[in-house]
């Protein structure tokens, strides 16, 4: 019986895998806009039927699919994290925003399910909250370490109320010794991180700042001077 069961599972895993692959490819193809489970059962070979006791709908598989992109970029970022945390905080900085935009060049179109715009009709469940806070949790960690090794420069105008009340809740969660100042900085510049890579990939650069892997390391090394990064 358990035998059964291991092989049952394994087979699940993997055809679930195999929709979730095909489903990439509609989505490089026709956008999120244009995903069907109907299509994708037909290129598997599936009756549609099979393919909802795997996915009920489509939001259902495009949320799966949403998961594991900010899990993806999750994983890279904390992995870069990782790898440069002997560098200090401007190394940190620059080897996550780094790990960004590789990825984003990997996977231009997931990258655009995530941080691109919203799919109509579509509402992301509360199963997306956790996996989407995996690459800014890394952002706030470095911060969180560099205010606590004096290392995080603080000198900002001092933000009205209602937005004092917001990065008083990020900070809470997250980066608890990074005062109110600090804490708009970083989400100055996490906002400023996505936009410049939605920027070259969707061709916004084009004639002007493409390629744009130089501008996008200047901007970089601006963000972690504005934060007080050493060199």
């Amino acid at each position: 019986m358990n035998a059964s069961r291991t092989a049952r599972e394994r087979a699940r895993a993997e055809l679930t895998r195999e929709i979730k692959a095909e489903a990439r490819r509609q989505l490089a193809a026709s956008g999120a806009q244009g995903l069907s489970l109907r299509a994708v059962s037909r290129e598997l070979g599936m009756v549609s039927s099979a393919l909802y006791r795997y996915f009920p709908s489509r939001d259902d598989l495009l949320t799966a699919l949403i998961v594991d992109a900010y899990d993806a970029v999750g994983e890279r970022a904390e992995k870069a994290d990782r790898e440069a945390a002997d560098g200090g905080p401007r190394a940190r900085w620059r080897a996550v925003c780094h790990a960004l935009r590789d990825w984003a060049i990997e996977h231009p179109h997931e990258y655009a399910l995530i941080y691109g715009s919203p799919v109509p009709g579509y509402a992301a469940p509360e199963d997306t909250i956790a996996p989407a806070s995996r690459f800014p949790f890394v952002l706030l960690g470095i911060a969180q370490d560099a205010a606590t090794s004096g290392l995080l420069d603080t000198d900002a105008p001092t933000p009205g109320a209602t937005l004092a009340a917001q990065l008083k809740g990020i900070a809470d969660v997250a980066a608890p010794d990074v005062p109110g100042p600090a804490m708009a900085k970083v989400a100055t510049h996490w906002a400023q991180l996505t936009g410049l890579i939605s920027f070259e990939l969707f061709g916004q650069f084009a004639n002007t700042l493409d390629p744009a892997g130089d501008f996008f390391a200047y901007a970089v090394e601006r963000m972690s001077d504005d934060l007080g990064f050493p060199s």
